[in-house]
């Protein structure tokens, strides 16, 4: 028998221990149908269908509140980088209920998600930004708790984005799929360098073969040892790895 959306996403969530509210279910599943609705003419997901939809955007983006289960992060805004449509960022501040800025360089991408904030009626918590992550590095520096980032970039990149962003014991928990030797080590080096620490590296399986998925979190432990933000683009095409160093 085909499952309801409603069951599934209730029925997937507890399949990780977390128990969702009606309310925050309610949230959920209208933050699915906008974004269905309003990729008919932006270019937000490419998966379609409402239960994969459930399965690779909702239920993937609460692996972030699950982390916090067990992580110690300070209270506080979380910063969610690269949102897209709104993941993990909206699903986070639904089931956290902090406040969060969201933000994306794509201008279309910030404005739809502003659109699904308001109707979700989540404004007076959540608010989006069109902005590079090492412009808002200088803007608001050391104000942030979490930092969130799903399928972004890598590891050794979203940490020297992180580090100027996080406040003194902020965390970055970032998502990934299968991680390679290579990513894990220039990911220590860029952390040692931007004062961070690994915390945590967990390992999931989405339901429905619908993916592997590496949480991996790291601690703001201590000042970097180089000047940050770098200039836009630096992190990526000059990262900082074991091979550069």
């Amino acid at each position: 028998m085909v499952m309801d959306v409603r069951t599934q996403l209730v029925t997937e969530a507890e399949s990780f221990g977390l128990t969702l509210t009606d309310h925050q279910v309610d949230l959920l599943l209208r933050h699915l149908d906008l974004v269905l609705e309003k990729n008919r003419v932006l270019n937000l997901t490419r998966i379609v269908d409402p239960s994969d939809v459930v399965t690779k955007h909702l239920v993937d983006s609460l692996l972030f509140t699950l982390t916090l289960d067990h992580i110690d992060c300070p209270r506080g805004a979380f910063l969610d980088l690269g949102t897209g449509a709104g993941f993990p960022g909206i699903p986070f501040g639904v089931t956290t209920q902090r406040p969060g800025l969201l933000i994306d360089s794509v201008s279309k991408k910030v404005n739809a998600v502003h659109e699904f904030i308001d109707e979700l009626g989540l404004s007076d918590k959540l608010s989006p930004k069109a902005i590079r992550v090492e412009e808002l590095g200088k803007e608001r520096r050391g104000q942030f708790s979490c930092v969130t980032a799903r399928a972004v970039a890598q590891l050794n990149v979203l940490i020297e984005y992180a580090s100027p962003l996080l406040r003194r014991d902020g965390i970055l928990i970032a998502s990934k799929g299968p991680l390679g030797d290579e990513e894990l080590s220039d990911a220590a080096y860029a952390s040692e360098v931007c004062g961070m620490e690994l915390v945590s590296r967990e390992t999931f399986e989405l339901p429905r073969d619908a993916g592997h998925r590496e949480v991996v979190t790291f601690r703001k432990v201590s000042r970097p040892s180089i000047t940050l933000p770098r200039a836009v683009g630096m992190a990526k095409k000059h990262p900082l790895s074991v091979q550069g160093q």
